[in-house]
């Protein structure tokens, strides 16, 4: 019974500390898809593709099959650095004719995009979510990936109330900074450039 509620209080503590890591980027996502039907479906369900291939690669990595090798994780900072770095061409490739800002935010973040960045996020995370799984019996992995599933619904809610209200239309300005320097983070974080 101790450990059950070891391995809860685990669950509990960990999917917490995990998302407070995306919080900032999922509120830009909420704040930029403003006004845009369907904005914020798009963006649960990129939560859910984004974690659910954290969770898939962690699984796998528990059993001992490894899909990325550890040398590999920082590269992840890539993905958010692309798309800072394409939306900021898109947006300067359109200061001109006054609709550059809107065209970055038009329609909102893709659901690619926002399972991209939760993945590539979440990447350094793998490694904790292993030694958990790894220690957990099958049922109690299916426990902990159904909590961390039920956890995205409750953080994409608090991402949603924290994304900043009126500030759609700044909203590509402060995301583009986000997201390159997140990529930037992970990748220096990561030991890339030997720092």
């Amino acid at each position: 019974m101790n450990r059950r509620v070891g391995r809860a209080g685990t669950t509990v503590t960990a999917r917490p500390t995990f998302c407070v890591l995306f919080s900032p980027p999922l509120s830009l996502f909420f704040a930029q898809g403003a006004g845009h039907q369907g904005t914020a479906r798009r963006i649960v369900v990129g939560q859910y593709l984004g974690f659910a291939a954290i969770l898939a690669v962690a699984l796998a990595a528990a059993f001992g099959v490894t899909f990325l090798p550890e040398a590999a994780i920082p590269y992840l900072g890539l993905l958010p650095l692309a798309l800072g770095m394409k939306a900021a061409w898109r947006a300067w490739r359109h200061r001109d004719d006054g609709g550059g800002e809107q065209q970055t935010i038009e329609g909102g973040p893709k659901t690619l995009e926002v399972a991209g960045v939760t993945f590539a996020n979440g990447g350094d995370n793998i490694g904790v979510y292993v030694r958990v799984f790894a220690t957990a019996g099958v049922g109690e992995m299916n426990v902990y990936a159904v909590a961390f599933l039920i956890l995205v619904v409750v953080w994409c809610f608090a991402g949603r109330f924290f994304a900043p209200p009126g500030h759609r239309k700044h909203s590509a300005g402060v995301l583009l900074p986000v997201l390159i320097g997140l990529g930037l983070l992970i990748l220096i974080e990561g030991g890339v450039f030997g720092l």
